[in-house]
């Protein structure tokens, strides 16, 4: 595990899950950290990970940084191409069924695509969101309840090039809320099966975050924790690269990247 920037500070055990039924787990209740899931194009990695996570009962929104929505098409030269924010996965899904089910089927597409139109509407680009700017009209999404304020605790990123759009695209907006944001890269490969693989991973490394954010919030008391300024957030952010490294030794072919950022 890379550590950008921070220090190291005392480990955290990892949260025991409750039992899950059919993907869902049973919702104890209490405070939980607010997750945003980004990989390219908003539909495989980073959609895989939302609902392992809105699963889990956490409120968590999702983005793509890629300029297009891309899906392989019947030969690697004639991709699907589709614009953000505009078209749903249901049409996506009708298309590429209308086009040719046997190949859609047979590359997983289809499947993932019905996956997503039961998660949220269609694709949302990371480049386009206004952060602290409440997100009414998503109140259907899976794992919108929480995330209605327009911010988030922690962004998971799924490869290097989406990690670097987020840092350099927060660089850009300049801080305007002055809020801490964790952002972590777990490098997944793009393929239906990593995307398994990475989704429990980071719903394992959301868990753990949750758990140390719970144990600071209890320690400094809920509304000066709630405020979420680098001032009453600072010992939760210090245990973070501590809780990334040990996280990284149960994932180990899951290569993550850390660094605090800032709304």
């Amino acid at each position: 595990m890379e550590v950008v920037n921070g220090a190291a500070a005392p480990p955290v055990a990892p949260a025991a899950p409750a039992p899950a039924t059919n993907g869902e787990r049973e919702d104890t209740g209490g405070f939980k950290l607010k997750f945003c899931t980004v990989c390219a194009s908003n539909q495989n990695r980073s959609m895989e990970a939302h609902l392992r996570l809105s699963q889990a009962h956490y409120p968590v929104i999702s983005f793509g940084t890629g300029s297009l929505v891309r899906l392989p098409g019947p030969s690697i030269t004639q991709p699907n191409v589709y614009q953000f924010n505009k078209v749903s996965y249901d049409a996506m899904y009708k298309e590429l069924h209308d086009k040719d089910p046997r190949l859609y089927t047979a590359n997983g597409l289809l499947n993932m695509l019905g996956r997503n139109r039961q998660v949220k509407w269609g694709p949302e680009r990371w480049q386009d969101w206004q952060i602290g700017i409440p997100r009414t009209e998503h109140a259907s999404d899976r794992g919108s309840e929480g995330t209605e304020g327009g911010v988030v605790d922690v962004v998971f990123t799924c490869e290097e090039r989406c990690w670097d759009a987020v840092i350099d695209d927060l660089l850009n907006r300049g801080s305007p809320l002055n809020r801490p944001v964790h952002v972590i890269n777990v490098d997944i490969k793009d393929n239906h099966e990593e995307a398994s693989i990475g989704g429990r991973g980071i719903l394992d490394l959301a868990d753990s975050l949750n758990a140390a954010a719970k144990e600071e919030r209890e320690a400094i008391g809920p509304a000066a924790f709630d405020m979420a300024s680098a001032a009453s957030r600072a010992s939760f952010d210090e245990r973070v690269p501590e809780i990334v490294g040990e996280w990284q030794e149960r994932w180990p072919n899951l290569p993550a990247t850390w660094t605090l950022a800032w709304f």
